[in-house]
């Protein structure tokens, strides 16, 4: 015991000292005098975690669970080494000072690999100590934002410097996955600060401890059961024993597709100049298929460069669709089609695999469906003198249409200036905004499913019915009643969202602040161009929104108010009238 303190302090103090590295090292720009330290404090480093790690691996022969951790990490580090040992020998002729530039991108990455599993480490160990997901859940994106936005604020980040509001305003957004921007992400950022967004987007998509429970499963092979738990919760898994597993594919899931997107957008962008292409792709794959909308233009796909694009646009399309439909639907499609598949080829029966498709899967397929046709022909038929107008093509026309019927589900990109759009336009971007994407998605809003739900209920009580069936499925009470209370919560989030903002911008119109408060609270990214014009308290009030749109307030309420209790008595009945 008294060994594994000691380990642990010297593990701390050692996480530490990487962390202010990377920071100094990426964060500043140092002077010629101090590149000399920072090489060997680098090679220093590196080698000192490598000796720490294996003298450790040795030490701890009885315990399994820590070893299989330590074996990774030593695999990282003498891979790290050979690797720079190899282009070292490949570059033998250059000078020193060469030959470490040459391999300084390998310890630069492995160590912030390193670092990355660490910190997983510390943020599993933080959620084992504490016994509210919901806490814990709205708490690790609070502290992602307030981290991201200490990272944007280092001097390398930005091109001019940044002030801490705009910079929590930027964090908050690129974590809540909304796409909203107070500075020019193009030009008002370096590549490193970039790199920082699109880290935040990535953890913001698909959750931190999502993450967690991945490099959790991955280091140890399985888990405590107060972690399935929370993987239940976050994950939306409907069995415990598969939260974990869950878990695993959803990361592994994530970044297939979003690696297969980013080699299409780099195939089908050929405007943008060589260099810049590869990060282009894999920045716009990542924010297409976690919603949130910011990309490297800065007028974002709107630029002229890819604004008559139109595979480039089918390509984000069906990233955003993807990502917005989330991974349980897909898997579910896929569970469906792998069943069949085997039913004809290899048991050669031509049989539908029974309730493979849930119910769940079906209402947000049909929704979305729904509401994709529906939103094309609206806006096929009224952009036509508007925004339409500089498409001449019907195929170009058509795909700026279906592109303005996906954005708005919270994917935040535009290929139109939607400050020219018709007011009957804009207040249906501003419904399809409200209802946004599905559950268990990287999307936000009040969910195509709560909106189905809520849909289906007045007709059933149109038809004097006091529940809801679907087939042979009836949709529970409780299911009902959560619906409808966060379409209550979302109205009063954004009515106040909307008065606060009239309050401190009283030269604001009022379609201008209506649209950005359904867009912050949807988590979109949409705007009408008067984000960068607001002052500091109404970036506040903008940054409240959007956490609490990709929380969920609903979910935030629960954390605080709800208690473990059982109660064994039932009041009597009551009616109230309701006309």
């Amino acid at each position: 015991m008294k060994n594994l303190r000691r380990f642990r302090a010297i593990y701390g103090f050692i996480d530490f000292f990487i962390l202010s590295f990377l920071i100094f090292d990426f964060g500043f720009i140092l002077s010629q005098d101090f590149r000399p330290i920072k090489m060997f404090a680098m090679l220093f480093l590196v080698a000192l975690l490598l000796v720490f790690n294996i003298s450790k691996y040795f030490l701890f022969r009885g315990k399994k669970d820590y070893r299989v951790t330590i074996l990774v990490n030593m695999i990282l580090l003498i891979g790290i080494v050979f690797a720079s040992i190899i282009v070292a020998l490949i570059n033998s002729h250059l000078p020193f000072h060469e030959i470490f530039k040459t391999v300084k991108p390998i310890l630069n990455a492995g160590l912030f690999l390193y670092f990355i599993i660490r910190l997983m480490v510390f943020v599993r160990h933080i959620y084992n100590l504490y016994s509210n997901p919901s806490i814990l859940f709205v708490g690790s994106f609070v502290t992602i934002a307030l981290i991201g936005s200490f990272f944007l604020m280092l001097p390398n980040a930005t091109v001019s410097g940044i002030s801490f509001v705009d910079a929590l305003f930027t964090a908050t957004s690129a974590v809540c996955v909304t796409g909203l921007i107070v500075m020019d992400t193009a030009h008002d950022f370096t590549l490193i600060g970039q790199t920082i967004i699109l880290i935040l987007i990535q953890l913001g998509g698909i959750g931190i401890l999502t993450f967690t429970s991945f490099f959790s499963f991955f280091f140890k092979g399985s888990t405590s059961f107060r972690e399935e738990l929370y993987v239940k919760d976050f994950t939306l898994s409907d069995k415990l024993q598969d939260a974990l597993k869950t878990a695993m594919q959803i990361v592994a899931f994530t970044v297939i597709l979003e690696s297969i997107g980013a080699v299409y957008i780099y195939f089908t962008v050929q405007s943008i100049p060589q260099s810049d292409r590869l990060f282009f792709s894999i920045f716009h794959a990542v924010s297409a298929f976690c919603n949130a909308g910011f990309s490297t233009l800065s007028s974002g796909l709107y630029e002229t460069v890819v604004r008559f694009n139109y595979a480039f646009h089918w390509g984000i399309i069906l990233l955003v669709v993807l990502g917005g439909l989330g991974y349980g639907i897909v898997f579910n499609f896929f569970t469906y089609w792998k069943e069949f598949l085997i039913n004809i080829f290899v048991k050669h029966k031509i049989i539908k695999p029974i309730r493979v498709i849930t119910l769940n899967t079906k209402i947000v397929f049909y929704t979305t469906i729904i509401l994709l046709v529906v939103a094309t022909g609206f806006f096929y038929l009224s952009e036509d003198l508007h925004t339409q107008i500089q498409h001449t093509s019907y195929f170009g026309k058509f795909t700026t249409a279906v592109f303005d019927a996906v954005t708005p589900r919270t994917a935040g990109f535009n290929t139109i200036d939607f400050s020219q759009m018709a007011m009957p336009s804009l207040l249906f971007v501003i419904l399809l905004m409200w209802i946004g994407a599905s559950p268990g998605s990287t999307g936000g809003g009040i969910k195509t499913t709560t909106f189905a739900i809520a849909t289906l209920n007045v007709f059933s009580i149109a038809r004097g019915r006091n529940h809801i069936e679907l087939g042979t499925r009836e949709v529970s009470s409780g299911t009902v009643n959560r619906a409808f209370a966060i379409i209550i919560v979302s109205l009063i989030s954004i009515g106040a969202c909307i008065l606060l903002l009239l309050f401190f911008e009283p030269n604001a119109s009022l379609i201008d602040v209506v649209f950005e408060s359904f867009s912050a609270y949807s988590t979109v990214g949409l705007s009408l161009g008067i984000t960068p014009t607001f002052s500091d308290p109404s970036k506040y009030v903008l940054i409240v929104t959007m956490l609490f749109g990709r929380i969920g307030t609903l979910n935030l309420l629960f954390g605080l108010m709800r208690r473990l209790q059982t109660k064994f008595y039932k009041y009597p009945q009551e009616n109230i009238f309701i006309n």
